[in-house]
């Protein structure tokens, strides 16, 4: 699982269609989403933070190239 996370991640930072805006706007989302699952005491979707981790890292090898 961690090398799909890290796969991806290179893949979404190499993306230049992609902007920082982007990235920034995306991560916001989840993380209202997953926000609004925890206040409603719902299961909080796997697959919401699998993609938090996965933009996470992408963001950061974005800023570190």
């Amino acid at each position: 699982m961690k090398l799909d996370i890290l796969a991806e991640a290179d893949r979404l930072a190499d993306d230049q269609r992609i902007t920082d805006y982007d990235f920034w706007r995306m991560l916001k989302n989840l993380d209202n989403e997953i926000f609004r699952a925890n206040s409603a005491r719902e299961p909080i979707p796997f697959e919401a933070v699998r993609w938090r981790a996965i933009l996470r890292q992408a963001r950061s090898r974005r800023r570190s190239h």
